[in-house]
Parts: C-alpha cells; sequence; structure tokens
C-alpha cells in the first residue's frame, strides 16, 4: 500500500515537472519565434521598401510559415516519401530569399537601361535653360519606374533638407551600379569645377549604352552555354524520372536504401557542382 502511494506521488510529481517543463520550453520557443518573426519581418519590410513593394510583412510571414509546415507535410501524406517532402522543404525555406535577389537583379537591370534615356533627358533640359532640380522633376514626371520611383525618393530627400553626399551614398546604396556612379561623378564635378555639364551627360550617356550593346552581345552568345548546362543538368533527372516508370523495383533501392540516399545525395552535389561551373564560365562582366 504504501509502495502504491510512493509509486502515485513520485508519477505525480514526475507529470508535474513534465508539465512545467514543457511549459518553460513552449514559452521560451515563443519567445525564440517572436524574436525570429521580427529580425525576418524587419529585413524583409526593407527588402520589399527597397523594390517599392508595400506589403503586410506579418501576414507574409504567417503564411510563408503556414506554407513551410503544411506542405511538406501533405506531400509526406500523398507520396509517402521522407525525400521528397525535405527536399520541398528546402526550395520552400529558401525560396523567397532567392525570389526577392532575383526581383532586385531584374530592377537594377531594368534602371540600368533607363539610364542613358534618362541621361540624354536630362541634357535636353539643362541645354534648353533648365536648372539641375527642374531637369530631374521633368524626368521623374516623363520617366516609367523604376528609375521615376529612385530619382523622386532622391528629390524628396533633398527638400528635407538631407545633404547632396548622404543623399547620393543613400541611392548609391538602394543601386549598386557602376553606371549610376559615374553619372553622380560627373554631377559633382561640374559643382566643383564646372564645365558644360550637358555635353558631359550625352557623351556618358553614349558610353552607357555602347557597354548595354556590348553586354547584349556577350549575353547572345553565351546563350548557348547556359542552355547547355539547363539541359545537362536536367537530364539526369529527366533519365531517373523514365528509369522509376521502366524498372520501379530496381530504382526503389535508391530511396528506401542508405547506400541509395548516398548514391542519390552525391549526384545532387555533382549535379549543382556542374551547373555552378557552367554558369560561372558563361558570365562575362563588362
Amino acid at each position: 500500500m504504501n509502495d502504491m502511494i510512493a509509486n502515485i506521488i513520485i508519477a505525480g510529481l514526475v507529470g508535474i515537472s513534465t508539465g512545467i517543463f514543457t511549459w518553460l520550453f513552449f514559452l521560451r520557443l515563443r519567445e525564440q519565434m517572436v524574436d525570429y518573426k521580427d529580425a525576418i519581418a524587419e529585413e524583409t519590410a526593407n527588402k520589399f521598401s527597397e523594390l517599392f513593394l508595400f506589403v503586410d510583412v506579418s501576414r507574409y510571414f504567417y503564411f510563408y510559415l503556414a506554407v513551410l509546415i503544411l506542405v511538406p507535410i501533405l506531400t509526406y501524406i500523398l507520396t509517402r516519401s521522407f525525400l521528397v517532402s525535405m527536399a520541398l522543404f528546402g526550395v520552400i525555406l529558401f525560396s523567397p530569399h532567392y525570389t526577392l535577389k532575383l526581383l532586385t537583379r531584374k530592377r537594377l537591370k531594368k534602371f540600368e537601361k533607363q539610364l542613358p534615356d534618362a541621361l540624354i533627358m536630362l541634357s535636353g533640359s539643362l541645354r534648353a535653360g533648365a536648372s539641375v532640380s527642374i531637369a530631374l522633376d521633368n524626368l521623374i514626371k516623363e520617366s516609367p519606374p523604376p528609375l521615376s520611383q529612385e530619382f523622386s525618393l532622391f528629390v524628396r530627400e533633398r527638400k528635407l533638407g538631407v545633404d547632396m553626399d548622404t543623399a547620393v551614398a543613400n541611392m548609391e546604396k538602394r543601386l549598386p551600379l557602376e553606371d549610376l556612379y559615374m553619372c553622380f561623378s560627373a554631377f559633382q564635378i561640374s559643382r566643383e569645377v564646372g564645365g558644360n555639364l550637358a555635353e558631359t551627360l550625352e557623351l556618358l550617356a553614349e558610353t552607357l549604352r555602347r557597354k548595354l550593346a556590348m553586354e547584349g552581345k556577350i549575353e547572345s552568345l553565351t546563350s548557348q552555354g547556359k542552355l547547355q548546362g539547363v539541359v545537362m543538368s536536367s537530364l539526369p533527372l529527366l533519365l531517373m524520372v523514365a528509369l522509376i516508370k521502366l524498372e520501379p523495383q530496381s530504382m526503389g533501392m535508391m530511396f528506401h536504401t542508405k547506400i541509395g540516399w548516398l548514391v542519390l545525395g552525391m549526384i545532387i552535389v555533382m549535379q549543382i557542382l556542374g551547373f555552378l561551373a557552367i554558369k560561372k564560365i558563361t558570365e562575362i562582366d563588362v
């Protein structure tokens, strides 16, 4: 009887201790999730603001978290493949980062293509007798995004009292482009030394156009190599799918044995390395 009472007391103490530990664990986990959410929200908000995209970051975070958890679970229920579920989890985990990176790169590329025409427009306004501020206002009104957005933000900072060097540094931080550095260098030299700014901008615009033309020519010449990299990287995957259909029993060993997982991991790593090597070879910076 005494042993039974002692066991009940011990079990109760263990249960209470486990409950307290679990409660403290989830409390700590909640604090960590809040800190992680705040950090991700701040970084994501900064990225979206640089792209001039205004979204509710809190809703975005919870939607992303739900997709990150539910989609791999549903995939595992449907396919019964832990490997496929983990691969999908990894894709969803890193997709926002690379999506924002891709959007940023496309925005920079579009701005770079708009810059020569913007310099010609500025030069025309200056030759017509307008001041630099009026020329910038006309440029903002006549140009499409993202050039109009970036120069509008630059002009607003100047009107709010931000000095020229700080406003230029902020814009260069948002748009890390060598072409933009040269453009602001021309403005600064003209402001400090003097000279015909309109003619300087025309020469700079012509130089940038030649640079863009050369980049386009190089891109067209290297497009075949890039396509070959994509085809060679996709070919083993297509061959694997075909073999799974033709020989499901033999190919099943690759997904249900440790040696098969090791071979599959080596294939994935070598394919990624090969694709990155081809991409590095075909990327030529002017």
